[in-house]
């Protein structure tokens, strides 16, 4: 089992790792829309944080030595049901012709107040493969 840090210079005040890898899968922790320089939630609406939000989880991916392109699938995490459309629509632009497999959960107040929250499971590239 290996583990994902976060980048140098950033912390986790939860006990848990970004990612973690286990039988060639990387399990990339629930992302929330959080700045990576100031560590809070970035100002704007649900299409400004589930952005940003898809980005964290990009960079778990990279970090690992993978890509969006590897995600088979995503859970959403939404503290409002209505707000969906505006969430898939986003979603939809990030992962373009890719469609991984995809839970949405309605919830209620997430981490921080964030509208949204997604984690992520991919495949790791096999070397000469």
């Amino acid at each position: 089992m290996d583990f994902i840090a976060k980048p140098e210079g950033s912390r986790n005040k939860g006990h848990y790792s970004p990612g973690v890898v286990m039988n060639n899968i990387l399990y990339v922790s629930g992302q929330l829309p959080l700045d990576p320089v100031t560590n809070q939630v970035v100002p704007g609406d649900v299409q400004v944080q589930t952005r940003r939000s898809l980005q964290n989880v990009e960079a778990v991916l990279k970090r690992a030595g993978t890509d969006k392109r590897d995600v088979g699938l995503c859970r959403v995490y939404l503290s409002d049901i209505a707000l969906w459309d505006q969430v898939n629509a986003v979603y939809a632009d990030f992962f373009g012709s890719h469609m991984p497999a995809r839970v949405v959960v309605p919830t209620r107040t997430l981490h921080f107040g964030a509208l949204v929250e997604i984690e992520a499971m991919a495949e790791l590239p096999v070397e000469g493969k």
